[in-house]
């Protein structure tokens, strides 16, 4: 059973995949530094709403902010530097599911709402009875300058850098005002050719 919402904007309704690989796919789009502006706009936009996303230029930009409204769920972007990130932990994120949920998420469907509630419930506590994930991130955000014992900071240090972030991709990354401008340049360019 699929993960569908759907959204209307004027007469139009849109069939939404909200399912939680699919949001990780599009966010990975919209994230890939190699593919041009555009291009990552029209990829976004195809993943989540569809062809019928891209034949109604006119409502892009409502479903691009719709979209960024739904996958960051109202939150204001994070300054602080990632200490997880969704492509490199999801053997940590699937163990945790599996320890604290006991869901399979190699074999669940879930919409991206469910799975983002269930992400910020998992298990975290001082005591270190939490699941593999939490003490990963908890590992990367260790503050080692309060280490005194040069042998455990040099241990701790040598663990973080194991355990460290290869890239940092956001979830709730936005278009910069150049990338819109490079778009509607593009669309003003097409609008006037024939075909």
């Amino acid at each position: 059973m699929a993960c569908i919402k759907k959204l209307k904007i004027d007469d139009e309704i849109y069939e939404v995949d909200v399912e939680f690989r699919n949001i990780l796919k599009a966010n990975n789009i919209l994230c890939d530094e190699t593919i041009g502006d555009y291009e990552r706009f029209l990829g976004f936009i195809y993943t989540l709403f569809g062809a019928k996303g891209l034949n109604h230029q006119e409502h892009q930009e409502k479903l691009v902010k719709w979209a960024n409204n739904y996958i960051t769920r109202g939150r204001e972007p994070s300054k602080e530097e990632p200490d997880m990130d969704f492509n490199e932990d999801m053997a940590y994120i699937e163990a945790s599911f599996m320890s604290d949920y006991k869901i399979d998420l190699t074999k669940e469907e879930m919409d991206w709402e469910k799975f983002d509630t269930l992400i910020n419930g998992l298990s975290n506590s001082e005591m270190g009875n939490c699941c593999v994930l939490n003490r990963i991130r908890a590992l990367r955000t260790y503050d080692t300058s309060k280490i005194k014992d040069p042998k455990e900071k040099a241990k701790i240090e040598k663990a973080k850098q194991r355990v460290a972030l290869k890239k940092h991709r956001h979830i709730n990354r936005e278009l910069t005002e150049e990338q819109i401008k490079n778009i509607e340049n593009y669309y003003r360019q097409v609008e006037g050719k024939e075909w």
